[in-house]
């Protein structure tokens, strides 16, 4: 079997909430780190965080890329609060991930991006407006932005999917809270995030502006 079928089984198997069936599909050796909250699991905490979760309703795969032995999954990019869209911007290429000394020299060409403004640096890109914050979802992939400027949304809906546009040197989605429409001059809002609750498909609380933070570089 290789990895895309593999990839495509254990989506299933999640799917199907058949958990004692998952541990077949990962390797002995299998870790997984929760970055937002240093988080960590073996194979079985995994499982049990997976079946545990409260809310908890599938995993839809967009679609699979792999070349035998590697494989990764593509998946939607949705919204997390409701709103109206801002700004919708899509046409940056995506870029090959970047590691070691690729990823140096992608670096020193960063103050160029910079210099091109928002755009070079979000890629493509969606912006947000819930109760005065603006909430901006970027380095999207290329043609995947779904919405368009003066739509309304709500949680769970399709903005677009996880790319690599923009200043980025790996596939993620940067999403940050801020405090003005002026991007080049407004402030980050700590967001607050909870977990959902049993039967919730998509989180719906608001943003809480406690205290102006420090705007994060990636």
């Amino acid at each position: 079997m290789d990895a895309a079928d593999a990839l495509q089984r254990l989506a299933d198997t999640i799917d199907a909430h058949e958990w004692d069936a998952i541990a077949d599909l990962l390797h002995p050796s299998f870790t997984c780190h929760l970055v937002a909250t240093d988080e960590r699991f073996d194979a079985p905490g995994w499982i049990s965080f997976n079946a545990r979760y409260p809310g908890f309703q599938g995993m839809t795969l967009v679609d699979l890329v792999g070349d035998g032995e590697r494989a990764a999954a593509r998946g939607h990019v949705t919204g997390p609060v409701d709103g109206v869209v801002l700004a919708a911007h899509d046409g940056e290429p995506d870029h090959p991930a970047r590691r070691g000394l690729p990823s140096i020299r992608h670096a020193l060409t960063q103050r160029r991006r910079a210099a091109r403004g928002g755009v070079a640096l979000a890629g493509n890109h969606v912006l947000l407006e819930h109760r005065g914050t603006v909430v901006a979802l970027c380095h999207l992939r290329q043609g995947s932005v779904a919405v368009r400027p003066g739509q309304e949304v709500q949680p769970g809906e399709v903005l677009g999917a996880c790319g690599n546009s923009g200043n980025s040197t790996e596939p993620h989605v940067h999403v940050q809270a801020l405090d003005s429409r002026d991007i080049e001059r407004a402030d980050a809002v700590p967001p607050h995030v909870r977990r959902l609750a049993p039967g919730e498909r998509h989180c719906r609380p608001g943003l809480t502006p406690r205290r102006r933070a420090a705007s994060p570089s990636g």
